[in-house]
């Protein structure tokens, strides 16, 4: 498993979840498998994503497509500011 975390300012929280919710497929088909989706408390247009991919090559690539660029500016995204690519080392719970 692998895992992104991406930080996104957004022109619209309501218009980019909009197109998030409607992208589902085209996420899934990327390799996608899970997403938490968190944003500043006293901004909610500046979006940090934790997204799960089957392959850290996958996500790359995914991330690097013309289709997602596209999607992000139809979507209202202003600027994708960071973006981690992470392999999990260890979970556990309390």
């Amino acid at each position: 498993m692998a895992y992104g975390i991406f930080r996104l300012k957004v022109e619209d929280y309501a218009r980019w979840k909009a197109d998030w919710d409607s992208s589902i497929g085209f996420r899934k088909i990327g390799g996608q498998s899970g997403f938490h989706i968190f944003h500043k408390t006293d901004d909610p247009n500046d979006i940090f994503l934790l997204i799960e991919w089957d392959t850290i090559n996958r996500m790359k690539e995914f991330m690097e497509s013309p289709e997602l660029h596209e999607a992000l500016r139809r979507s209202g995204v202003k600027e994708l500011a960071e973006r981690h690519y992470l392999e999990l080392v260890e979970k556990g719970a309390v």
